[in-house]
């Protein structure tokens, strides 16, 4: 297949994605099947963040709280359905939901900082706790025994 006929082909979609909250002391894992589930079916990812831990508007499997991670990425609309089959029959999500992001720009797209901020916080929680954010506990507690 032709190469811009590809990319003339492929549309851009926003997906968010639900976790159990005992998803998000394993960030890098919920992220990296994300990941997983987009590119096994011809995703190209543009980018991937946490966007909120929340509590859940009802209980879903037992969870009153949820890890929700969106993603932007293109692929064909012929993808779409294998992605979705995926995450339902995927254990480990409790819900996910992919729509066009016809409404957002390019340039909005591909803001990879997101990305970083998701990679920074899941390299810091996968550090044992002795370097993992100690300084900022230590200076923390210095502040309540200054006070």
């Amino acid at each position: 297949m032709d190469a811009t006929l590809t990319a003339e082909r492929t549309r851009p979609y926003e997906g968010m994605f639900l976790f159990p909250q005992s998803a998000s002391s394993d960030l890098q894992g919920s992220t990296d099947l994300v990941k997983e589930i987009l590119t096994r079916n011809g995703a190209e990812i543009l980018s991937i963040a946490k966007w909120d831990e929340r509590k859940l508007a009802y209980d879903i499997a037992g969870n009153k709280r949820g890890l929700y991670i969106l993603a932007f990425f293109r692929t064909v609309s012929d993808r779409l359905a294998p992605i979705e089959r995926d995450c339902n029959l995927n254990e480990k999500l409790l819900r996910s939901m992919v729509i066009r992001a016809d409404h957002l720009t390019e340039e909005q797209l591909k803001n990879a900082e997101s990305m970083q901020k998701t990679m920074d916080e899941s390299r810091l929680r996968a550090m044992p706790g002795d370097e993992a954010g100690m300084s900022e506990r230590d200076g923390e507690r210095d502040m309540d025994r200054d006070a």
